[in-house]
């Protein structure tokens, strides 16, 4: 089957054939349908990860997923033939740029029935990002005040909306361009980071939600009250997620000391900072599927690129920007 691989890290990504995926007996074979694009994908292409993602390579690409069931394990129960499903495969597992994939049961679930296979293909990683910061991690309360960078990019457009559904305030940073269409995700406070510094701006919030690391995630601790927390999806990691990855004591010392500064700080200011790494989960998907079909999320897609233009698509991914190359929500790539 065809599939989009990267042979060496910083390498370009290559079209191949490669053999079918390996159906365990509690996994289910998607025929890939439409597949998101994510940063994730350009920062394992690049070596950015493989101090935590150490992938043999050759690799597949790709950790967004949307299709039809084309094949089931001997004992999976819960998807059938036919089904129209998606998923964010485990990071162990990931290469959605394929034809096929090969998806544990418990990572997938029935595609919400209100959006297209695109839309579905959008959310996954970013939905349960967005899930796991706000509700496992933050516990958003309603009447709490959330700061959410980037508000316009994937992770960002989907998170607005969880925080808006939780009863939070929200204020989020964008350029000037993308002021009124947070607005119509639900953003309250909208700051444009081109002309406005949000730490000026904002005070005595509950939690942030920082996708862009570095003097960003410094200041976001300047904007909490005592008490608050600042999770970053961008780094650096820490200790918890060290032990979370099962890493072996040398890899925990290096984690530990990358985030030794920002943890400091963050204990100065009475506050405190956790890294999150998303990871997979049917079970929190279905109840994003009931979000997303009672009209509490929608997708937001701001381009789609046939599969022969993977490669195209993934190169778009390394353009500079806060908000995701410039496009609004996610990119998506389709062979519909």
């Amino acid at each position: 089957m065809r599939a989009f691989v990267v042979n060496r890290y910083k390498g370009p990504l290559q079209q191949v054939d490669v053999p079918e995926p390996v159906v365990g007996e509690r996994d289910v074979l998607v025929q890939v349908q439409a597949a998101g694009l994510n940063q994730l994908d350009e920062k394992i292409r690049a070596g950015e990860f493989k101090l935590i993602l150490p992938y043999k390579l050759p690799q597949i690409l790709g950790n967004d997923v949307a299709g039809t069931v084309v094949g089931v394990g001997a004992k999976v129960r819960g998807f059938a033939l036919g089904d129209e499903v998606y998923a964010r495969p485990d990071k162990d597992r990931i290469g959605t740029f394929a034809e096929r994939i090969a998806v544990a049961e418990a990572d997938l679930a029935l595609k919400p029935a209100s959006v297209s296979l695109e839309e579905a293909a959008s959310l996954p990683l970013v939905a349960l990002t967005a899930w796991q910061a706000l509700v496992e991690r933050g516990n958003l309360q309603p009447g709490q005040r959330v700061l959410i960078h980037a508000g316009a990019g994937g992770v960002g457009t989907i998170a607005i909306q969880l925080a808006k559904h939780l009863g939070a305030t929200v204020a989020t940073t964008v350029s000037a361009g993308n002021v009124d269409f947070v607005r119509e995700l639900g953003a309250d406070v909208v700051i444009d980071y081109r002309s406005q510094d949000f730490e000026e701006l904002l005070d005595g919030y509950d939690l942030v939600l920082d996708s862009l690391g570095g003097k960003n995630l410094e200041k976001s601790l300047r904007v909490l009250r005592p008490g608050g927390k600042a999770i970053g999806i961008a780094g650096p990691p820490d200790s918890a997620f060290a032990r979370e990855l099962g890493a072996n004591p040398v890899l925990r010392l290096v984690m530990t000391a990358l985030s030794s500064g920002i943890r400091r700080q963050a204990r100065r200011l009475g506050v405190t900072y956790e890294f999150l790494f998303m990871r997979a989960s049917g079970d929190q998907l279905r109840q994003i599927t009931a979000l997303v079909d009672s009209g509490a999320l929608r997708p937001v897609v701001g381009r789609i690129f046939d599969f022969d233009q993977t490669v195209q698509a993934v190169q778009s991914l390394a353009v500079p920007s806060t908000e995701g190359g410039g496009i609004r929500g996610k990119a998506v790539i389709s062979r519909t």
